[in-house]
This record gives structure tokens, C-alpha cells and sequence, in this order.
């Protein structure tokens, strides 16, 4: 019986067969949007991921290291609307040093270090960058654009 019932269930998908191959999968590919996210035919893109280290040179407590820091951010707010920052975020106490990331949405280490340069932090020498060429997911040129949805409070 179980047999019967199971070469029952195999012709019929042997005969529906033609059919489901005619039929092609529906991807939801926009092209419109992997264009805007400079996204290759495997919705991929070259970045560049910046690991940010202690540096040399600690900032003393006080409005110098006030300022640097407010440097920090406003060039990372800079860089994000000019489309070059896709993510940026601190690590949370690590004990080898690395003290934040960026990922930038640029083709070589040359331009990231080029953006890097302009930070306050690795001017002074508060800080230190590492720098990996990395492919990934476009989608992530989406995530400034999404952030705004998400944050209730200014930063």
C-alpha cells in the first residue's frame, strides 16, 4: 500500500515536472536598486572594513579630548550622508584594543584611508586603523537610510 501510494506521488511529479521547470523562480530582483547600490549580478559590492585600535597617543581627560571626540562623530555623520560610511559602532571593552569599526562603501583601501585620515582620533593618535578590502551584501549602503527609521532620539 505505502508503495503504491508513494509511485503514485512520484508520477505525478514526474508529469507536473515540465511544468514547474518552465516556470522560472521569482527572484524579486530590482534592478533599479541594485544600480543605486552599485550591487553586482550577486547583489554583492566591494567595501573596505576599517578596524579601529588603540593608538600611541592617549587623549588626556578634559575639553581636548571633549572636542576630538565631537570631531569623531561629526566626521562620521559627514562621511554617512556623503554616502561613503555604511556602519560604524565601538566595541564594547576588548582587551586587544580595538575600539571601533567602520565599513565604507568605496572600492579600495586607498580611499578608505583617504576618509579615515580626515578623523580627529587618528589625527591625534587616540587611535589607529586596520584596514581589510571585504565583499558583501550591497544592502548595506541601506542601513544610514534605514537607521533614521529606527532612531527616536538624536544622537
Amino acid at each position: 500500500m505505502k508503495r503504491t501510494i508513494l509511485m503514485v506521488a512520484m508520477s505525478a511529479l514526474l508529469a507536473a515536472s515540465p511544468a514547474i521547470a518552465q516556470q522560472a523562480p521569482a527572484t524579486g530582483h530590482d534592478a533599479a536598486l541594485a544600480k543605486r547600490l552599485g550591487a553586482d549580478e550577486h547583489g554583492m559590492r566591494k567595501f573596505v572594513l576599517v578596524v579601529l585600535k588603540t593608538g600611541p597617543t592617549r587623549v588626556p581627560e578634559g575639553d581636548a579630548r571633549k572636542a576630538m571626540f565631537a570631531g569623531h562623530f561629526a566626521n562620521m555623520e559627514r562621511l554617512s550622508k556623503e554616502g561613503k560610511l555604511v556602519v560604524a559602532g565601538p566595541f564594547s571593552n576588548d582587551p586587544a584594543g580595538w575600539r571601533g569599526l567602520f565599513v565604507f562603501a568605496v572600492d579600495d583601501i586607498e580611499e578608505a584611508k583617504k576618509l579615515v585620515a580626515t578623523d580627529p582620533v587618528i589625527e591625534k593618535g587616540e587611535m589607529v586603523a586596520e584596514y581589510h578590502a571585504w565583499y558583501s551584501s550591497a544592502a548595506l549602503v541601506m542601513i544610514p537610510e534605514l537607521h533614521t527609521k529606527l532612531e527616536s532620539k538624536a544622537p
